[in-house]
């Protein structure tokens, strides 16, 4: 969970913030407010500054990463659907008037004089002063959004799953590294006390080594494996259909698909490995430094190629690494649970009513809910005999806050592009898996060259193709 440090971004890269203040007059008043012109150009800002921050989405869990960030000035405001807009600006208003109620304001609405947009391009073109933007759209549209602002030199958080396919991932990995930006993933597990416990613990030795794990969720809780409707309804007028389909494959609106049933169909989203697994399979990602799966195999539920499976069971098979043992990662949703291990008590719940982790080791289990919650050893008593280690690991503000401050730092985040692409990657590869289940076979993945190598035609899979002129 240790953060590297990273160059600000500035019109004179290389001199950092701490070079310029030890080499100017300002070096004895460091703790001075130190306007952001002083000290670069747009893309650096003074810890003492606010970050100008644009919303790619607003609704939803845009709305939620707009108030996650609102510490900030909020200067620009997009999305596709005015009534979403709308909404977001009447929920701000009325937080507004409870907070002077409360004597806490002055009943201001903080968005009010955010400027609106429909086209996140547009806004990114004339909005000169954004520092940074938070990406809350489907998953269709996480990289194409992201590339944009980062091709611009802003900072970049994008809900997860970071991308829609493997080969997106790998572009925004590299392109956030040449840019020099400071990125974040919302799987805000990552940032929790329950996985940094859990690391914590397994580095002690708790539960020895680690060969067996599993993972699960109650998703979907959408409906989802059904063939795409047929009816054909009048767009709603305050919803720019053309601009939601995006790079997706062209198909006549439906309330099916938008606002919030987008994730079922695999052309916008995907599934509950994509909704999820950036919350639990991140757990042990994380904590047993997985990199590149060697096979994955799946099987589901009837898949029509249309929208995603109710149900299925995906392993992974992961080689030795940094001392540690080859270990197999099995994912299972749609209500499919992993077998009850011996050693936990009669009647005990497995994780929590979102989904857990269970990890086997050769010395006892540890299992937690997810996003880390409640991680505790199995049994109970193995729990209670435990001298707890040290907590040797930095905790984080919060997955929001964690990367407004490593802005403002020059540092990296924990959930950067660098770890979050390669954790998307390996979620996104299961879902081809799942297409690929009636092959009856293991797919071998090289993760250096990026390729299944012994079922060319998965590879189709790896990087989708854009459409209606879209370009990454």
């Amino acid at each position: 969970m240790q953060t590297k440090k990273v160059k600000p971004v500035s019109q004179n890269p290389g001199v950092s913030r701490r070079e310029f203040l030890q080499s100017s007059a300002l070096a004895s008043a460091a703790f001075m407010i130190v306007p952001r012109h002083v000290l670069g150009g747009p893309g650096f800002v003074a810890p003492s500054d606010k970050l100008n921050i644009a919303a790619i989405g607003v609704g939803g869990k845009g709305r939620s990463d707009i108030a996650a960030v609102s510490t900030e000035n909020i200067v620009a405001l997009c999305d596709v659907d005015d009534v979403k807009m709308a909404d977001t600006l009447r929920r701000a208003q009325q937080y507004a008037d409870e907070q002077k109620a409360a004597g806490n304001g002055d009943g201001k609405n903080p968005l009010e004089k955010s400027r609106k947009y429909k086209d996140f391009r547009v806004m990114l073109d004339k909005e000169k002063d954004i520092d940074a933007v938070t990406v809350s759209t489907p998953d269709h549209f996480h990289a194409i959004a992201a590339m944009t602002a980062i091709k611009r030199g802003k900072h970049a958080f994008v809900q997860k799953p970071l991308t829609y396919c493997v080969g997106e991932a790998r572009r925004l990995r590299e392109a956030a590294k040449k840019a020099g930006v400071i990125t974040q993933m919302g799987n805000q597990g990552h940032a929790g006390e329950g996985i940094r416990l859990i690391c914590e613990w397994l580095e002690d030795g708790a539960i020895g080594e680690v060969r067996q794990v599993e993972c699960w969720t109650n998703r979907p809780v959408w409906k989802t494996g059904m063939d795409r409707p047929m009816e054909i309804p009048s767009v709603p007028s305050s919803l720019d259909w053309n601009l939601w389909i995006g790079p997706a494959p062209y198909r006549p609106y439906h309330p099916a698909y938008a606002p919030w049933a987008w994730r079922a169909w695999c052309d916008f989203g995907t599934g509950a490995l994509g909704d999820m697994g950036a919350h639990i399979f991140d757990i042990p990602y994380h904590a047993l430094k997985m990199k590149y799966p060697t096979t994955i195999q799946a099987s589901s539920t009837k898949f029509n190629s249309e929208s995603w499976p109710v149900a299925s069971r995906i392993s992974y098979d992961f080689p030795a690494r940094e001392g540690l043992p080859p270990v197999k990662l099995t994912w299972s949703d749609g209500g499919i649970m992993p077998k009850r291990p011996e050693g936990i008590e009669p009647g005990r719940k497995m994780g929590d009513s979102d989904g857990g982790v269970l990890f086997i080791g050769d010395k006892g289990l540890l299992m937690c809910g997810c996003y880390g919650s409640n991680p505790r050893l199995v049994p109970e008593s193995f729990m209670k005999s435990y001298k707890l280690p040290e907590k040797t690991i930095p905790r984080s503000p919060g997955i929001h806050q964690e990367w407004v401050q490593c802005i403002k730092e020059g540092k990296q985040t924990t959930s950067n592009f660098g770890y979050a692409s390669r954790l998307t990657e390996t979620m996104m590869l299961g879902n081809i898996a799942i297409r690929m289940a009636p092959k009856n076979m293991k797919l071998e993945w090289d993760g250096e060259k990026g390729e299944f190598t012994n079922l060319p035609e998965a590879n189709a899979f790896v990087m989708r193709e854009y459409q209606n002129g879209w370009k990454l």
